[in-house]
């Protein structure tokens, strides 16, 4: 088999909808790989905060199985580890020779030390050490200096401070007049763009590069230059925005509380910051296309473009992410383009970011990825009507114990909730989420069926904690655990 070179490129908290055509955030560069490639319309995460989604788009395992439940920085280690010897997908390629590297933003466990997941060279901009948030690289910092700047955070020429009793005081979006050149997005490209150079040098070995960047992660800092490609007053309210979450648990009210002093207009300024990171970083994706191009390696490179998780955006007047489990937080692009992927092709179906390790290895390898995601060659490669159109994701909590389970099957959604009424939707006749149905009696066959099927996959992916729930205090899913006792 003739290996192809795989280009991985990703970003924090970036909605699906940021990368599809009636969407006002400026990415043509997405556009045109979208175009050579293969989009993905309905990609779930398999949990909506960083490190769990993280660690299952690298093994293909749900949470509950890799151990990395919660963010690495913010619990102690038994609260969230991930488990030992667990195979990435990186390593796979290793094994069958690829020359390995990653650039950027980890956040997948507590060592960062990725030669012990698959990875030649890596340098990691933004590591969590010892259980807390380093902001910049020694490298970084020194970079930033040579341009002339303070080393740590930018200048921000613009913010929106929200501030409550007790609480630090907490920057939303801002707007810097520095250079594009000193954002770690820039730094992170051109060390990608370097790699390139270098692995020219030995064309007949195939490479892997993976860029992780942390824009356009909230706080949303927005660089001038692209900030002026958005004017606020033309950025629609949500459909969802005056949705006062009655029919749903309190804890989603509690949050919305959190921004109770913002008005629309600065929930418009926070989204032109958002969308202006999302072009930043676009143009730096063309930036590594172009030198991709220029070393003759477009051709036999595949590209992988997605996110970890998405952002409510004012959506629900919330924003960031977290336990309410609305499409805006769960739903991410998902963009394949090169050798083995179909041109211009869209798939609506419902896919999990799960399906992507056994899709890549298939891709590079010709061999198999076990876990618990779906090779995605066949949906790709044809109309596959075997395909089942369902995703499945957890909520462990975050700092705070919440659990949750997720399920899509066509058009609807069910919420297993361990913190208040489950929930149910119904995402073709009320695609912003507006209503649970979860107590409609006319849903009550469809909600007992999806309830059974979640039960099913607990049970397959050895979700012991969940299935062995069977005292009379967590007896409140609208069906057990022990379906086959009737």
């Amino acid at each position: 088999m003739n290996q192809p070179n795989l280009i991985f490129l990703m970003t924090d908290q970036q909605r699906a909808d940021t990368v599809e055509t009636a969407s006002l955030c400026q990415t043509p560069n997405l556009t045109s790989l979208a175009e050579a490639g293969t989009q993905f319309h309905r990609c779930y995460a398999a949990n909506p905060i960083c490190s769990p989604s993280r660690a299952s788009l690298m093994t293909g395992l749900l949470p509950h199985t890799h151990g990395m439940v919660d963010c690495t920085h913010t619990v102690p280690p038994y609260r969230a580890s991930l488990q030992p010897n667990l195979p990435f997908w990186s390593q796979a390629l290793q094994a069958a020779g690829y020359h390995t590297a990653y650039f950027g933003k980890w956040h997948i466990e507590r060592s960062n030390r990725l030669e012990n997941f698959g990875f030649d060279a890596y340098h990691l901009t933004s590591p969590f050490v010892d259980g807390y948030y380093k902001q910049h690289s020694e490298e970084y910092q020194t970079y930033r200096r040579q341009l002339g700047l303070q080393a740590d955070e930018p200048e921000l020429a613009e913010a929106r401070v929200v501030k409550q009793k007790g609480y630090r005081d907490l920057t939303l979006y801002g707007i810097t007049d520095e250079p594009v050149e000193a954002t770690r997005e820039y730094y992170v490209y051109s060390e990608g763009i370097n790699f390139l150079h270098q692995a020219a040098q030995d064309p007949q070995r195939p490479f892997l590069l993976f860029l992780s960047t942390e824009a356009p992660h909230d706080p949303y800092i927005a660089v001038r230059e692209y900030y002026e490609h958005y004017d606020p007053a033309d950025i629609p309210r949500p459909n969802s925005f005056g949705d006062d979450l009655a029919d749903k648990p309190a804890i989603y009210r509690r949050l919305q509380n959190v921004w109770h002093g913002l008005e629309w207009q600065q929930y418009a300024e926070a989204t032109a910051c958002y969308y202006a990171s999302c072009s930043m970083i676009d143009a730096q994706i063309g930036r590594l296309l172009a030198t991709l191009d220029e070393l003759g390696q477009r051709d036999n490179t595949i590209i992988v473009f997605c996110s970890d998780h998405g952002d409510f955006l004012g959506a629900h007047r919330l924003f960031t992410k977290g336990i309410p489990p609305f499409e805006e937080a769960y739903r991410v692009p998902l963009i394949m383009s090169g050798p083995g992927i179909p041109v211009n092709k869209q798939i609506h179906q419902i896919i999990s970011l799960l399906d992507v390790a056994p899709t890549l290895v298939a891709l590079t390898t010709g061999g198999e990825f076990a876990g618990h995601g779906r090779s995605l060659l066949a949906l790709m490669q044809s109309d596959d009507s075997e395909w089942r159109s369902e995703a499945y994701a957890e909520m462990h909590g975050q700092r705070f114990a919440y659990t949750q389970r997720l399920l899509w099957q066509e058009q609807y959604k069910y919420v297993f909730n361990t913190i208040g009424e489950d929930e149910f939707y119904d995402l073709t006749a009320d695609p912003f989420e507006l209503h649970n149905l979860a107590r409609e009696s006319r849903y009550l066959d469809v909600i007992e069926t999806m309830a059974a099927r979640m039960w099913e996959i607990m049970h397959e992916t050895d979700d012991f904690n969940m299935v062995n729930a069977q005292d009379p205090m967590y007896r409140y899913a609208p069906v057990g655990p022990s379906l086959d006792e009737g």
